[in-house]
């Protein structure tokens, strides 16, 4: 039987709402007495609305030096995701706003409208090399607000104007309101997508990603942007063993037939305040298998909840990793799909010219 926790709400992911304590702030707990009474008396709490909060960036272009991630630079146009999968590794940027990694990650959002301002001017930056740059690496790009505030959509504008290469990662369909112009710059070599799928079994998907579109509606997805010209790819982020493992071969099968060119899988991660949630998450949804699925994951990560060592964050070790790894290799080749890097032209980029400059009389 699933336990219910005092905080759970219908449709949201995370089960609890704990503050962050990494930072020494102080732990702020509610009384149990109160929550008993509040049930007693009130029933289930209402629902949580989503709120938006407007941020104010100096740059847009975050940078990295991760030697297992096949980028360097990435724009995040949301903190914060709706979609409230309860593995996002993403969760503990929250923290750096006092807010908890649980349920204000998947409610309080913030949005950065002048992003494409932003890329604008960085890009013209006289030193600016190019090289590719990831959407969806922290929050999704597609998440619901997307629909409203079309930061995304606003970036993309830029960059096609400019000739920049980029890649994209989502759970979202919602891609496809911009699949005209992604398939403009994919005939000139300049964008990649790739579509995140955890599971095909809806149940399953309603629990880890609750907010995220069906499982069926990301596949067709894969096939239009296939179908357009869009070389498009399937992760299967995560891989949660004891969850979703199973399905790893129907879920490259699905992948090949929708017209995916590659596949990758990359083992849950839990940094941070992520694993707390995670444990909360299992006893609420799945205690029969609660204890099981962790002594899995740990034995994936070096016997703790998470490795956040270079190059086996990404793979795991032990024999769990190295049986996924097997799995998906012999299912990619039946199905006939590759998991090459796809190569991105940089050369055809054009800085952008900024209003009030000289070239901008030209």
């Amino acid at each position: 039987m699933a336990i219910r926790f005092p905080e759970q709400r219908a449709g949201r992911g995370a089960t609890v709402n704990d503050r962050p304590q990494r930072f020494g702030l102080p732990a702020r707990e509610a009384d149990g007495d109160w929550l008993d009474a509040r049930t007693t008396l009130d029933g289930d709490p209402p629902p949580l609305r989503t709120t938006v909060t407007i941020e104010k960036p100096r740059t847009i272009l975050a940078r990295n030096r991760s030697p297992d991630v096949p980028f360097d630079r990435s724009i995040n146009p949301y903190r914060g995701c709706e979609h409230g999968c309860i593995y996002c590794f993403a969760r503990p940027t929250h923290a750096f706003h006092d807010l908890s990694p649980g349920l204000d990650f998947e409610t309080r959002l913030f949005a950065k409208p002048d992003a494409a301002d932003l890329l604008r001017r960085e890009l013209a930056a006289p030193r600016y090399e190019c090289r590719p740059i990831a959407f969806g690496t922290n929050t999704d790009p597609y998440q619901p607000i997307e629909g409203r505030y079309r930061i995304t959509r606003a970036c993309l504008e830029v960059l096609a104007e400019t000739r920049h290469p980029l890649t994209i990662t989502t759970k979202s369909d919602r891609v496809l309101s911009d699949i005209e112009l992604l398939a403009r710059m994919a005939r000139d070599g300049l964008v990649a997508v790739a579509i995140s799928v955890t599971s095909l079994d809806p149940r399953t998907a309603r629990t880890l990603e609750p907010r995220a579109p069906h499982p069926e509606r990301r596949l067709t997805a894969v096939r239009k942007l296939a179908d357009a010209g869009i070389p498009a790819h399937v992760s299967i982020a995560p891989v949660v063993p004891q969850i979703t493992d199973h399905e790893i071969e129907h879920l490259i099968e699905r992948a090949a037939e929708a017209g995916a060119g590659s596949v990758s899988f990359i083992p849950v991660r839990l940094p941070h305040e992520v694993a707390p949630l995670f444990r909360a998450w299992l006893e609420a949804h799945h205690p029969d298998r609660a204890a099981k699925v962790m002594a899995t994951i740990q034995s994936i990560r070096g016997g703790r909840d998470n490795d956040p060592n270079f190059g086996s964050r990404m793979r795991g070790q032990g024999p769990w990793a190295e049986l996924i790894r097997t799995r998906v290799a012999i299912a990619c080749r039946k199905h006939g799909l590759g998991r090459d890097r796809i190569q991105l032209r940089t050369d055809l980029f054009r800085p952008p010219v900024l209003p009030g400059t000289q070239m901008s009389l030209f």
